[in-house]
């Protein structure tokens, strides 16, 4: 059996259900009713009116049944033409409903419930019959057509959430393969630059430099692309690979870089998406450091502020031109998007050059804890 036609049939077993609660309410109804009416109007013999009424409530049930599985056929028809089906075949159901009803109430030994023999004389006349069958299944229409309308309304609604749930995935499916594009996107943009570093070493014969980067760089991406980029990784697996790759840039930088890391051992298992600091610590090298002949610190620091973890990459370099020099290319908005596509609106990134030189951005996020 296919997957698709186990989920046909799983949606059958609920409409099965949902109509069979349905009917027996309405026919319950049509009891209770026609129960107080007789009451009312004072007909003796009340055992054997009950007795009847709840013969023609079992017929009724069995031919509203019917009529469910009808209106099962025509569910994949259009909703007006299930419309036009619920109401037209009404019509026979109600006729076979008064049949049933002017029988068990007007054929079927009416002594036991009538005292006047002139009714029951007139009762036996065949203009008579069509007329009293006519009015009941007019009534008995309405009744139906009732029913038909409640459940052609929970079939809509149900199908109304069906939609949403897909909407939903596809929706769910797409935020995911973005979040993964932009994850993968960090990494070729990593390597470009890493390789860019190590040819300048090569060039210069620092080969024991360029040797020790390798070896780095191996480490970090074994680390890095080993885990499903949809996975958080724990704030301290995120600080332990960004000492990795500031090392492999000291490399090229033993005299200008220098790094401050400052994170709280309480927020070290938070959960953060990963990579998430490396376009912004990639940004401060390139900006901040390459530019400068002067030693230049990198900061990377961590904070809870209001159930947020709010992280921050610093640098005290020669700060950019324009506030906006840092996010050109992947950087900034790279972070930005993947946040955006992560958390929505709960997270946001800030970013500034401060007049004194340098460059800060400002992550916030939720704080998520054991999921990662």
């Amino acid at each position: 059996m296919t997957e698709e036609s186990s989920d046909r049939r799983r949606n059958a077993r609920v409409g099965l259900e949902v109509a069979i609660y349905s009917i027996l309410g309405f026919w319950l109804f049509y009891v209770l009713i026609a129960t107080a009416q007789s009451f009312i109007t004072g007909w003796g013999n009340q055992g054997e009116l009950a007795q009847r009424r709840l013969a023609v409530t079992v017929a009724g049930i069995g031919i509203t049944f019917l009529l469910y599985v009808i209106l099962r056929r025509a569910d994949d028809r259009s909703f007006g033409t299930r419309i036009a089906v619920a109401f037209v075949a009404a019509v026979p159901a109600a006729i076979a409903i008064a049949m049933i009803n002017y029988y068990f109430f007007n054929v079927y030994k009416p002594e036991e419930i009538y005292a006047d023999q002139a009714m029951i004389r007139e009762m036996a006349t065949h203009p008579k019959i069509w007329k009293s069958v006519a009015e009941i299944a007019v009534s008995r229409y309405f009744f139906l057509a009732a029913w038909a309308a409640l459940y052609l309304a929970i079939s809509y609604a149900t199908e109304t959430r069906e939609a949403e749930r897909r909407i939903a995935g596809f929706a769910q499916a797409a935020k995911e393969a973005e979040i993964r594009a932009l994850r993968y996107q960090v990494n070729p943009h990593f390597l470009f630059n890493t390789l860019n570093s190590l040819s300048s070493l090569v060039m210069t014969d620092r080969n024991v430099e360029a040797e020790s980067m390798i070896m780095n760089l191996s480490t970090f991406y074994r680390t890095s692309l080993s885990g499903d980029p949809m996975d958080d990784v724990p704030l301290s697996e995120e600080v332990r690979l960004q000492r990795l790759y500031l090392d492999i840039e000291a490399v090229r930088f033993p005299e200008r870089l220098k790094t401050r890391i400052d994170v709280p051992e309480e927020l070290m298992n938070l959960c953060v998406p990963g990579l998430i600091l490396q376009p912004l610590v990639e940004n401060a090298i390139k900006y901040g450091v390459s530019g400068v002949n002067r030693p230049v610190t990198i900061a990377i620091t961590a904070r809870s502020e209001r159930g947020k973890l709010v992280l921050t990459v610093a640098d005290d370099g020669k700060g950019p031109a324009n506030a906006d020099e840092h996010g050109t290319g992947v950087g900034l908005a790279n972070v930005r998007d993947r946040l955006q596509a992560r958390f929505g609106s709960r997270a946001g990134v800030v970013s500034h050059a401060p007049k004194e030189g340098g460059f800060v951005v400002t992550l916030a996020m939720p704080e998520v804890r054991g999921s990662c």
